[in-house]
């Protein structure tokens, strides 16, 4: 981190051109030693000695938002989306983090270790924080963290704007466990071979040639020469503006719609057809403290509240500068609209995401799913199950569109308190469990009869496990043996559904929710209330169970069914109210005519009078 007082380097502060300066540097490797193409060894360029060599603070960098989960006193802020352990043999998907969000876990809690997390999570991790490993995060790896190294904040993951950039590319390497080589394979003028995670401990990648077994082929790096110039010099395509491209690799996501039609048939988000990028509004400064966008975001970045929808389109005070229309964005009337909606909805619940459904669609997500890797899983049944779009209380109150996953996982339980078993145990109980069932037919793959359920919960109590009584959670019931062995069945907090914000793609104002009248949402049948929650769980009598969306709105159903059945009748109450106004208003009339004659009368009565006199 830069400390105060300390000047800062050539790439910290902008001398206020908007020309993007030229990255034509010399490459370094991890001990900060130049690369040059004529080495007898070529090392893996290292991204934070060859970023941070001269020209940018590498530690003021590495704690911005992407970097930071797993550091302490880090603001949590809104819950987001979760990293999902699943091992589907055991019936397990969990929802991780390493961020103080409610509803998820650490991976502490399951006894994943640092290395096991990049392992499983690393494909669509930007490096640094809890991936950049030490032998004091793992002990127990400390000879295999010597082979593969780290993985450091990846400035080009974001950054680099050359068109052979792939971090499909990153994904393989972080699966071979060539950590220290990832970023450079990814970049568009190397290429990698090798596997780290084949090696022994004793390899050393700076002395590579003392293996004894021929067909092991340790990490090596091989780069296109033709990429120095004549001062072993390479020209690096930076951008200060990311592209959307490089966010969409750990953010995309399909609806699985079921209707045949493919990602030609969607639409882009509103603002991107504008011409806005996704940095336009989720911008930082060189601490990289990310604007999220969303209404209440404590941060650093003094755009924060700019930045969210109200402070685009209706305006929120920042530094005394009222920021309405800020981007070209129009300030909407909302004529008609009742003042209330803006205290109970987010402007997501009317404007992001499909159109609510008379039941949820599945969705996949880059996080989840891997998508946008190598051989990733095309199917639309691929683990885990996420439903959306599912309308309900946001972390305020307010009813937004959400993502919903329905944890399931084994762990124990002592008094109210639940905790995740180690996946380890799991593994070797369960999933051995598993195993043997469906090579006897007696268990579907992937499904758990009540049966199964019953023998691997009492296997689980036999096994030397930590204190507590073994339970399963999923579908939002939690699982356990009564004194006598036998399986019961009841509902727990625990086992609720984990949401997260769904904020695009956004939708313009004439197909907003709304926009086609009043019973879009108030009628009795309308989906934003009354659509249906699927809720999944690997227990087969828990197969093909629903939910209802007005429970996760937190509402009253009664009175929302009444004032949607009061819609019905609305028309008649503006007619009767039109006739009721125009016979006061005939009455009014009628008495008002009698009392201007009455008037009249008395006048010339009384003038009748003054002339008798």
């Amino acid at each position: 981190m830069q400390t105060e007082g300390e000047p800062p380097l050539l790439g910290d502060e902008s001398d206020g051109s908007r020309a993007v300066s030229v990255h034509r540097i010399p490459l370094l490797d991890e001990e900060a030693a130049d690369i040059r193409p004529d080495d007898e060894l070529m090392l893996p360029f290292s991204v934070k000695a060859t970023c941070a060599s001269k020209c940018h603070h590498y530690e003021t960098i590495a704690g911005g938002w992407h970097f930071n989960a797993g550091e302490e006193g880090v603001e949590a802020g809104r819950p987001g989306h979760p990293w999902i352990y699943v091992d589907a043999p055991t019936g397990t998907q969990i929802p991780l983090s390493h961020r103080d969000w409610e509803g998820v876990y650490q991976p502490a809690d399951l006894g994943l270790t640092a290395w096991e997390f990049v392992k499983t999570f690393g494909r669509h991790l930007p490096g640094g924080g809890v991936a950049e490993m030490t032998g004091a995060d793992d002990p127990d790896k400390v000879m295999r963290l010597m082979v593969s190294g780290g993985l450091e904040a990846n400035c080009l993951a974001c950054h680099d704007a050359d068109a052979a950039h792939d971090q499909a590319e990153y994904h393989i390497q972080i699966a071979r466990e060539n950590f220290r080589w990832a970023a450079a394979a990814a970049s568009g003028f190397t290429a990698v071979s090798g596997s780290a995670e084949k090696m022994p401990d004793t390899f050393d990648y700076l002395m590579p040639d003392g293996l004894n077994d021929p067909k092991l082929i340790p990490p090596t790096v091989e780069y296109d020469l033709t990429a120095f110039d004549s001062k072993n010099r390479v020209f690096f395509d930076i951008v200060r503006k990311p592209p959307d491209e490089r966010c969409y690799f750990c953010h995309s996501f399909k609806h699985i719609t079921g209707d045949g039609l493919g990602e030609w048939a969607s639409e882009e988000d509103v603002h991107l057809s504008a011409g806005l990028q996704c940095v336009d509004c989720h911008r930082n400064g060189l601490d990289h403290a990310m604007v999220r966008g969303y209404k209440g975001e404590s941060s650093t970045n003094p755009l924060a509240a700019a930045s969210s929808c109200e402070g685009c389109h209706l305006g929120e005070e920042s530094d005394g500068f009222r920021t309405a229309g800020r981007l070209g964005a129009p300030v909407p009337t909302h004529r008609g609209l009742p003042a209330v909606h803006f205290e109970k909805l987010t402007c997501t619940a009317c404007h992001s995401g499909p159109r609510p459904q008379a039941r949820t669609l599945r969705v996949k997500t880059s996080m989840a799913h891997g998508l946008g890797t190598h051989n990733v899983n095309k199917s639309d049944d691929a683990p885990p199950a996420i439903q959306s779009p599912t309308f309900a209380a946001d972390w305020n109150g307010r009813i937004a569109p959400h993502h919903l996953v329905w944890p399931s996982f084994w762990g124990t339980m002592e008094g109210e308190e639940i905790r995740p078993a180690p996946v380890e145990a799991v593994r070797r109980i369960v999933g051995a469990l598993a195993k043997q069932a469906e090579d006897a037919g007696e268990k579907p793959r992937n499904r758990m009869p009540v049966e199964f359920l019953t023998a691997a919960l009492k296997a689980m109590a036999e096994d030397e496990a930590p204190a507590g009584a073994p339970v399963y959670l999923a579908g939002g019931q939690i699982y356990r043996l009564d004194e006598d062995g036998r399986l019961t069945r009841d509902s727990h907090e625990a086992a609720q559904p984990y949401r997260w914000p769904l904020a695009h793609n956004v939708r313009p104002a004439a197909q907003s929710l709304g926009a086609r009248g009043c019973e879009e949402c108030h009628s009795p049948g309308a989906e934003f209330f009354f659509g249906r929650v699927a809720i999944d769980s690997p227990v087969e009598e828990r197969e093909l169970t629903e939910a209802a969306m007005i429970d996760l709105e937190g509402l009253d159903e009664q009175q929302v069914r009444i004032l949607a059945l009061s819609f019905w009748f609305r028309p008649w109450f503006k007619v009767v109210t039109l006739l009721s106004a125009g016979i006061i208003a005939m009455v009014l009339l009628l008495y008002g005519l009698k009392a201007l004659a009455w008037i009249i009368n008395a006048i010339a009565h009384q003038a009748g009078i003054d002339e008798t006199e």
